[in-house]
């Protein structure tokens, strides 16, 4: 990624200034940058900033279950349960909604006749500018999944609303973008 394409900081009234920008990291899947900036005090400091495009968080719902994955993440050393969810690798750009039927598709197997956008949220803006979509997807269809390489050891399950709860309390589910969709779902369910 060249310094063109690296996301420029919004200024907030002046108050953070990004002085320079130096990619210290890259791989197909993100960008690290090291940031100089000026501080509304005047002081200069650094960021470093991991530049991943938005993913999607898909909430497949059947009416009484929702159908969640589980797979070893690497970073944290361990399985979890989660929400289907990822970025469309064959077009960065695609709308969310695209890049959610694809992802559910092959992680699950399932397809939906109905789509909802719920929210767009932040993975962790304290160091990343990478976003996500959480969209619900209901009226489904069983299929088969067709996983990447990287998800060959992906499982997935039906899991009930109360179960999916028990599931954050004995951390089996750490994943927090998958909790603030659980919140989410919740609150539009109630209506």
């Amino acid at each position: 990624m060249s310094d063109a394409n690296i996301p420029s900081v919004p200024v907030n009234d002046g108050a953070f200034v990004r002085q320079s920008s130096q990619v210290v990291y890259e791989n197909r899947w993100m960008t690290v940058t090291e940031d100089k900036i000026r501080r509304p005090d005047g002081s200069d400091g650094i960021f470093g900033v991991v530049h991943k495009p938005d993913f999607v968080l898909i909430i497949p719902f059947d009416g009484t279950h929702f159908h969640m994955v589980q797979q070893y993440r690497y970073p944290v050393g361990g399985r979890f349960w989660e929400f289907p969810q990822g970025t469309w690798e064959a077009d960065p750009a695609a709308k969310p909604m695209a890049a959610a039927a694809v992802e559910l598709a092959e992680e699950t197997g399932l397809t939906a006749a109905r789509w909802e956008h719920l929210a767009h949220l932040y993975e962790a803006y304290g160091f990343s500018d990478q976003g996500f979509h959480i969209v619900l997807a209901t009226d489904l269809t069983a299929g088969e999944p067709d996983r990447s390489v990287e998800e060959q050891d992906m499982v997935s399950r039906r899991v009930s609303r109360d179960e999916a709860w028990g599931l954050v309390q004995s951390g089996e589910i750490k994943d927090a973008p998958t909790i603030a969709a659980l919140g989410l779902f919740e609150r539009w369910s109630s209506g």
